[in-house]
């Protein structure tokens, strides 16, 4: 089985307290483009929004955001 890059935005939003709303403000970043990140519906990452998100966020390591899982599609 091959791997694909999963965005943990749930988990970091549920974590820090806020909502996707608010991480968008913070971020300077669509609700949508998060939204669409947030449910695995985005084929393609762009960086840009990951070093948007990792400032807002006060996030040093990029492994809290992003990680490696099964592909399932397969």
């Amino acid at each position: 089985m091959t791997k694909k890059v999963a965005v943990q935005l749930s988990a970091l939003i549920k974590s820090r307290g806020i909502s996707l709303r608010e991480l968008s403000r913070l971020a300077d970043v669509r609700h949508a483009a998060l939204s669409e990140l947030a449910n695995g519906k985005r084929t393609s990452i762009n960086f840009s929004h990951i070093e948007k998100i990792a400032e807002a966020l006060d996030i040093e390591d990029i492994r809290e955001i992003l990680t490696l899982v099964e592909n399932s599609e397969e």
